[in-house]
């Protein structure tokens, strides 16, 4: 890894400026809140990442949070929810299902060097900045793979190869369920990071658990500190509990628009 760099410092929501050890002191406090012992060497490579992503995200729209102590609460310790969450096994297989700047494999990575993690990114403009970021922290057990997941998940080689599919905010559950399942081997498990109406989805999500051969085993509530005060978080669980059928997932763009189980048009009156 390249000698840390001394991140940029920005104002926070409070209105006061952070400086490195501010907002570095903060993401180990709410990592060993989460039962997570950051070393100084992890943080380190925290400060290396944040400054690759605010170099890059002046080329790229990469995130709209730019503060360096928001981008360790709404980014790193929100990406760090699931190890709190659930205990991953010692050197397992892990799949980011729509990985965009990097969240959150590559705080998992950091966090946890022992997993195998694949960054699955569809846009070829993040996958280079996801390259160059694995390469510049020395993430020798990542990998970036730029394709949807619509594709990838009909691939022999992914289908049914990971331990845990882990996806952040990208689709609500139903969704993101077809996105996961079909990555994930009998036994594993789809990790989905939700915010407050991520039960609600669980409720709409039946038909497409089922389908997709999963099983609701977790819905963990998790309070998340933020620079504005404290922000919900839901991390919903299905283990994988029969084969996925070969049908899915779907052709490009038609899990969105026609999800497993919820009607988009409901008839009228």
């Amino acid at each position: 890894m390249r000698s840390p760099q001394s991140a940029p410092e920005g104002d926070d929501s409070g209105g006061h400026r952070l400086s490195s050890s501010d907002w570095r002191a903060r993401l180990a406090e709410g990592a060993l809140g989460m039962g997570i012992r950051l070393t100084r060497v992890q943080l380190a490579a925290f400060e290396s990442y944040l400054s690759i992503l605010l170099d890059w995200n002046q080329r790229l729209n990469l995130t709209a949070v730019t503060a360096p102590g928001e981008i360790a609460a709404l980014h790193f310790l929100d990406s760090l929810t699931c190890l709190a969450a659930v205990q991953f096994d010692a050197n397992a297989c892990v799949i980011d299902v729509g990985a965009g700047a990097g969240f959150p494999g590559i705080p998992l990575a950091i966090a946890r060097p022992d997993l195998e993690i694949t960054l699955l990114e569809s846009t070829g403009k993040k996958c280079r900045f996801l390259e160059h970021a694995i390469v510049e922290l020395a993430l020798a057990r990542v990998s970036v793979d730029c394709r949807r997941a619509e594709l990838a998940g009909k691939d022999p080689a992914m289908r049914e190869a990971f331990d845990i599919a882990v996806t952040r905010a990208v689709a609500e559950v139903a969704v993101a369920l077809e996105f996961c399942l079909p990555f994930v081997k009998r036994g594993g498990l789809a990790l989905m990071m939700k915010g407050p109406r991520g039960e609600a989805e669980v409720a709409r999500a039946k038909v497409a658990i089922e389908t997709l051969g999963g099983q609701m085993v977790l819905m963990r509530h998790l309070t998340l500190p933020t620079p504005t005060g404290s922000a919900e978080r839901v991390i919903v669980g299905v283990r994988k509990t029969d084969p996925t059928p070969g049908r899915y997932p779907r052709g490009p763009g038609i899990p969105a628009k026609r999800p497993l189980g919820i009607d988009r048009h409901p008839a009228p009156g």
